[in-house]
């Protein structure tokens, strides 16, 4: 028996049920093409009819489909190579003026790194394409931005019970299949507003019966998660504190997650003592997960979601009507946005926990803000420099840590300088690696007075160096002392062997 979703797929706009406002919408977007010339994102559910319009509309216009699933391949050069080329030429022979649509399937599915370039690669193909294009997803919020800003938008919605039933009859009717119509509102009902999941329940219970009962209908367990937009419209404005309750179990999202958009979205519906009220229990689901993360006892979630849903619902004072535009959790564009800044602080303190034998979280908390500190904006470029040449820091790097913009040339002469220096130490792998010093090849020591030389150094018996403090002073006292120290006889000086280790972070003390 083949298919009956693909068999009785709409041909014709007229023929998409359910979505009657939509479907008007995607036709007067594709008469009007030629004057606005923009792409169309087409949102909704699974199962509710999208992608079956764009193809019914290409069939109406008489324009030949051009398909890129985003489960195929999403790479940029292939996205390039197949939507971009067919959305600039048309067609010789088929549709008006050579029009073709381009449906991009799956759009909500491209992302930036994961998919090299492949969200990037859609915006581009969009924003300059001759052709007219169809972006079919599921989630709308889940496509970048600057996708979404690009494109016109038309939403899908669930198809209802009384839409669906009719078009289970005709199938019925087709197939010569006998039923009871109570057995069809079983199917519309419990398939929660996918008409392709009730076409595919109804197919399946009529190859094992001869005539379609209710008591025929038994499908299994269907996953009727619920959409955190709707959720949050049952929590702020419809559902009492037990109603918001059960309703958050249909929803997948984590404690932490659901608290995110609950906290985000109140205020755009309650206020005043209301809202303080919402907030305070928040508050409270908020201190149940911090204990959660503490312990590690999962059994808190329980009291959190208590709090957050429950608690909402009971806060509210007054009914709340209309029709409200929620969004993703602000929370979650800030992170976005500072992704690469983290990710620049996470390299930097692994590699100074490394050098300095301390932990990672140790490194991130109290040594780099003491960097950053002493090398603010690098004023104090020399022991900038020694910074840059010990952690092996690149100019993005070295501008985190001081403050400084990365394409400064101070940044770029500071990572030069550094550079100089590792290659001196590679290259002399000696303990006056950075710096002369020691005994020369000959066996006469060298006179670390010199006028070039105003930080002196030791190095540790595995040749390792160690850079002495980098404090300067002009005052005659100090070079009083520093030149004293330079004569000393050798059996009052401080050997290399005699010196602890101070590499790494100690050499800033």
């Amino acid at each position: 028996m083949s298919d009956w979703t693909e068999k009785y797929r709409p041909t014709t706009l007229s023929e998409v049920r359910g979505n009657n406002k939509a479907r008007d919408q995607l036709k007067e977007w594709a008469e009007t093409w030629d004057e606005h010339r923009d792409a169309v994102i087409v949102h909704g559910s699974p199962g509710v009819g999208k992608t079956s319009a764009a193809h019914a509309l290409a069939n109406d216009m008489g324009w030949p489909v051009m398909e890129l699933n985003a489960s195929d391949n999403r790479q940029a050069d292939v996205i390039e190579r197949i939507a971009g080329e067919a959305s600039k030429s048309g067609t010789l022979t088929g549709g008006g003026a050579g029009r073709r649509l381009v449906v991009l399937d799956e759009a909500d599915n491209f992302h930036g790194n994961a998919d090299y370039g492949g969200s990037r690669e859609v915006t581009r193909v969009v924003k300059n394409a001759n052709q007219p294009i169809v972006l079919v997803a599921n989630e709308f919020y889940d496509m970048s931005q600057s996708l979404r800003n690009a494109c016109e938008t038309i939403e899908f919605r669930d198809v209802s019970k009384r839409s669906i039933v009719p078009v289970l009859r005709d199938i019925c009717r087709r197939e010569g299949v006998e039923f009871e119509e109570e057995a069809l509102e079983k199917i519309a009902e419990s398939t929660s507003g996918d008409l392709r999941s009730a076409v595919n329940d109804l197919q399946a219970v009529a190859e094992e019966a001869e005539r379609l009962t209710v008591e025929d209908v038994v499908t299994s367990e269907r996953d009727t998660t619920e959409g955190i937009f709707d959720f949050l419209d049952t929590l702020i404005k419809e559902e009492d504190a037990q109603g918001a309750l059960q309703a958050s179990y249909d929803v997948d999202e984590t404690p932490d997650e659901m608290l995110n958009w609950i906290e985000d979205n109140v205020p755009k519906d309650y206020e005043g003592g209301e809202l303080a009220d919402a907030y305070e229990f928040l508050s409270n689901a908020d201190r149940w997960l911090g204990r959660v993360r503490a312990t590690q006892d999962y059994s808190f979630w329980r009291y959190a979601s208590d709090n957050m849903t429950a608690g909402v619902a009971a806060s509210r004072r007054e009914p709340k009507g209309g029709w409200t535009r929620y969004g993703p959790p602000s929370y979650w564009r800030k992170l976005g946005s500072s992704k690469g800044k983290r990710n620049t602080r996470d390299a930097i303190a692994e590699r100074i926990a490394e050098r300095e034998g301390t932990s990672v979280a140790t490194a991130r908390r109290e040594i780099l803000p003491f960097l950053s500190a002493m090398t603010h904006h690098c004023k104090n470029r020399d022991l900038t420099v020694r910074m840059t040449a010990i952690y092996e820091l690149d100019e993005n790097e070295v501008s985190f840590v001081t403050g400084s913009g990365k394409d400064t040339n101070k940044v770029q002469s500071i990572v030069e300088d550094a550079e100089e220096m590792r290659t001196e130490a590679t290259v002399e792998h000696s303990g006056s690696a950075f710096f002369g010093g020691g005994e020369s090849e000959d066996g006469d020591e060298t006179d670390d007075t010199d006028e070039t030389q105003t930080k002196p150094e030791t190095a540790d018996s595995s040749g390792q160096v160690t850079l002495a403090d980098s404090s300067d002073s002009s005052d005659g006292s100090d070079a009083e002392t520093e030149t004293g120290s330079a004569s000393e006889s050798p059996d009052t000086a401080p050997s290399a062997e005699q010196d602890e280790d101070q590499s790494g972070l100690n050499d800033f003390l």
